[in-house]
């Protein structure tokens, strides 16, 4: 799917959320990356096979 050079990584690399958006929807809570996934604004993930990946968010430090 991706035509950038450097191409960007796949959806089954663990760095896949670095590929480029193609497609921001901030209003309703999701942007789709070159690679066929969508990242949603929780974190969460719907990968192209329709795997979904629970959100991931930091865990807060306590101090």
């Amino acid at each position: 799917m991706c035509t950038h050079t450097p191409t960007c990584p796949t959806a089954d690399s663990p760095d896949h959320e670095a590929a480029i958006v193609v497609a921001c929807h901030p209003e309703q809570g999701w942007s789709l990356l070159c690679n066929g996934v969508l990242v949603f604004e929780d974190t969460g993930e719907l990968l192209p096979d329709g795997r979904a990946v629970d959100p991931h968010r930091p865990l807060a430090v306590v101090a």
